[in-house]
C-alpha cells in the first residue's frame, strides 16, 4: 500500500521577494519522511487573497494531508486565517477559546491583549485548535489543512503537536553512493538499474569537487532488502 500523501503551502511575500529564506520546507520534509507520509508536492503563495484560497482548494483536493505556513500573525497582511475560512465556507470571528489561551499568556507576560494581539484569535467556526507551546497563539485544522505560524520555531512546535494524531505508512530509507565520474558517463547504466527495480526511486545528484566531477546517487524505498540488493548492484557498476 502507497503511503498517505501530503502538501505543503508556503504563504507570504517576504518568501517569494527572496528577503526570508524558508526553512519549514526542509523540516516538514524530514519529520513526514520519518513518520511515513510523502511530501508531494509544495506551493509558494503571495499575500494575495485569491492565491491563497485557490492554493488550497487545490491542495486539499488532491492530498491526505495539507500543511499550510505564515500570516496567522497580528499584522494587517496576516490574511490566512479569513483566506482559510472563504476557502471552506466557514465563518470566522475571535474565539473564546482562542482568546483564553491568548489572555492568559499575556497576563502572564505582563502585556496587554490588544486589538492587533486579538487578531490571532479569529478561528473557522468548526475549526480544531493547534497548540503553540512556544507564543501562544495557536494554529488550527480546517478539514485536512493544517494551519501553521511561519516563524520556524513556532512551526516545529506545531509539527511537534500534530504529527502524533496522522496516520503514516512505512518510513522510507535512504542510501547514498558516491561515484568519481561525471553524470554522462553513469546515466546509462544508472537508468538501466532504476528500470529494473521500478519499486525504488533512483536520483543522481552532481558535484563538482578540485576540478573533478563527481555524482552522489540516492536510492530511496520502503524494503531493506531490495535497497541493499539494488546498492550492492550499484557498486558493482560503478566500481
Amino acid at each position: 500500500m502507497k503511503n498517505p500523501t501530503a502538501a505543503m503551502l508556503v504563504i507570504g511575500d517576504e518568501i517569494l521577494s527572496g528577503r526570508t529564506r524558508d526553512a519549514n520546507m526542509h523540516y516538514l520534509a524530514g519529520e513526514l519522511t520519518e513518520v511515513g507520509i510523502t511530501l508531494a508536492e509544495v506551493r509558494i503563495v503571495s499575500d494575495q487573497r485569491d492565491a491563497i484560497i485557490s492554493a488550497v482548494r487545490a491542495l486539499a483536493a488532491a492530498y491526505d494531508t495539507v500543511f499550510t505556513s505564515g500570516g496567522i500573525g497580528p499584522t494587517h497582511d496576516d490574511i490566512t486565517a479569513d483566506c482559510m475560512a472563504a476557502a471552506f465556507s466557514q465563518s470566522i470571528d475571535v474565539r473564546s477559546d482562542a482568546r483564553a489561551i491568548l489572555q492568559a499568556h499575556y497576563e502572564k507576560a505582563g502585556t496587554d491583549l490588544n486589538e492587533a494581539r486579538l487578531r490571532m484569535a479569529r478561528i473557522p467556526a468548526d475549526a480544531k485548535l493547534i497548540e503553540n507551546p512556544v507564543s501562544a497563539a495557536p494554529g488550527f485544522i480546517i478539514e485536512n489543512v493544517h494551519v501553521m505560524a511561519g516563524v520556524p520555531s513556532v512551526f516545529k512546535a506545531m509539527v511537534a503537536s500534530v504529527l502524533p494524531t496522522l496516520t503514516g505508512g512505512s518510513p522510507l530509507i535512504s542510501k547514498t553512493l558516491t561515484v568519481h565520474r561525471g553524470e554522462g558517463d553513469i546515466a546509462g547504466p544508472l537508468g538501466a538499474l532504476a528500470e529494473a527495480y521500478p519499486g525504488l526511486s533512483m536520483g543522481s545528484y552532481p558535484f563538482q569537487r578540485d576540478g573533478k566531477y563527481g555524482a552522489n546517487i540516492v536510492v530511496r524505498g520502503q524494503d531493506v532488502a531490495l535497497l541493499d540488493e539494488a546498492m550492492t548492484k550499484l557498486s558493482e557498476a560503478f566500481a
